[in-house]
């Protein structure tokens, strides 16, 4: 989140075939989304334009090339392999992805090993019961959470109930756990009541070597140097401030970009995140949004989750572990113990990812890199310092999901507002249609899928649903 990032700027510059407009769809936003309706459609033999802010392809998905070997900044896994376009054009494309199983490993700032097993059930215990929130009498997981902690403890640890420090302990370790895992600032503001599906299969999968942006070369076909696609042009660097549409039947969409330049098609396809639209809706858009979209964008939440990776000169840790760090001193603020957990990139082994959330992922990203790798080397010294021999790091890769202006945001997740407006995530997703009902501005993004929110294959599930809105229409 370069030279990766080069190469990905050269391969979609072939593309520069200037069709002559209007376009027959414009897709503002090449992640995902946008890359998966905008390859579709150019297949089709439609004339499309993708017009990308950023300098290269991929939205929240970013591979760069770190310490010799692979970091994805952003997204990371294939979550699922059954019923999943990420993993089935691997799988079609002989490409190799490779399911990552990880134990855990619990450690304490004080060294205090005496209840560790207590922490062990009590973990696994949240991850058993948070995949099955649903008909719960808790409108939150940190509620509810929380019930089954406090009950099973009573039932089995009946010593610990009245230990406040201990219960404590565990509770502020699992809200930073759950909202590395939701990118929410406090479990106590994800709902119970969500709609989100899990595709069936592996649920942590990984392009290991080949990185994440494989499945982007694969869709514009500029895989092992291929030719990319004749009726697709892709604009870097090119922001879109105004989407102006007819609401009557005559006239063509026009796309207004921050350099002067307008560009017009029959139709556009929107897919910025969530924390853009939430920043831009009242003025991207001529006619305004509808009212019904409008609440939509107000009442959903995108969350933040960054990653601070450090490489060491050799690895000191225990492999394919995911490491758990409860903070027993809480006399000081000590925002940078407050992080999700610690895991190994499988690409490069010679790193470890510390996974921030909400706040303490808001304060890093106003922080210099050097503060960062200093309070980062504060916290594995404070947790593991014990138990290994930690060398000073030789290179730190950090994640700013949202500082940056074009992304503003991780992923969505479901608040509590949801159960009020079930619909919210369909709504944002509905196509605006002119007087002969047309869709003229369609809208994807993981933020519109209301069972698959917050992933690749969610995302690309959206762009190809608004591609065959068009291609069927």
């Amino acid at each position: 989140m370069l030279p990766l990032r080069l190469l990905l700027v050269l391969s979609v510059a072939s593309y520069g075939l200037c069709i002559p407009q209007p376009y027959d769809s414009i897709v503002v936003g090449m992640g995902s989304a946008g890359v998966t309706a905008a390859t579709i459609l150019a297949k089709a033999g439609k004339r499309v334009l993708g017009l990308e802010a950023l300098d290269r392809i991929g939205g929240r998905v970013k591979t760069v090339q770190f310490a010799g070997g692979i970091i994805e900044e952003g997204a990371e896994w294939i979550h699922g392999t059954q019923n999943s376009r990420v993993y089935d054009l691997a799988v079609q494309n002989n490409i190799t992805v490779i399911p990552q199983d990880s134990d855990f490993l619990i450690f304490r700032s004080d060294g205090n090993q005496t209840l560790m097993p207590v922490y062990y059930e009590l973990f696994n215990l949240c991850l058993e019961k948070s995949e099955y929130t649903t008909n719960v009498s808790y409108e939150s997981t940190g509620d509810y959470l929380t019930a089954e902690i406090i009950s099973y403890i009573k039932k089995n640890h009946p010593h610990l109930e009245h230990d406040k420090q201990f219960i404590d302990e565990f509770l502020d370790v699992m809200n930073l756990f759950i909202n590395a895992y939701e990118a929410s600032y406090d479990w106590h503001d994800v709902t119970t009541r969500s709609t989100a599906e899990e595709l069936g299969g592996h649920l942590h999968t990984s392009w290991h070597k080949f990185g994440y942006k494989t499945f982007f070369e694969l869709m514009l076909n500029t895989y092992n140097n291929g030719p990319g696609l004749q009726n697709l042009d892709i604009k870097l660097n090119t922001e879109v401030t105004k989407i102006i549409w007819p609401k009557d039947t005559s006239g063509e969409i026009k796309v207004v970009c921050a350099d002067g330049q307008t560009y017009t098609a029959n139709n556009a396809i929107v897919t910025v995140s969530l924390g853009v639209l939430k920043e831009r809706y009242n003025t991207l858009f001529s006619p305004e949004l509808p009212d019904y979209k409008i609440t939509s964008i107000q009442k959903m939440s995108i969350g933040l989750l960054d990653k601070v990776i450090l490489n060491f000169p050799h690895k000191w840790w225990d492999q394919n572990k995911i490491y758990v760090m409860i903070e027993a001193d809480k006399s000081n603020d000590l925002w940078f113990t407050r992080h999700g957990d610690v895991s190994t990139p499988l690409a490069l082994d010679t790193a470890l990812t510390i996974w921030l959330a909400g706040e303490p992922a808001k304060t890093a990203e106003t922080l210099t890199d050097e503060i960062v790798q200093q309070k980062s080397m504060e916290l594995l010294r404070r947790f593991m310092g014990r138990n290994y021999t930690i060398p000073e790091p030789n290179g730190i890769l950090r994640s700013k999901w949202l500082s940056n202006p074009f992304v503003r945001g991780s992923y969505t997740y479901d608040n509590l507002e949801t159960p009020k407006y079930p619909k919210a995530r369909e709504n944002l997703g509905a196509p605006l249609l002119d007087a002969s009902g047309t869709p003229r501005v369609l809208f994807a993004g993981e933020a519109t899928n209301p069972l698959h929110y917050g992933t690749v294959h969610g995302a690309s599930e959206t762009g190809y649903r608004e591609a065959m809105r068009l291609l069927n229409a």
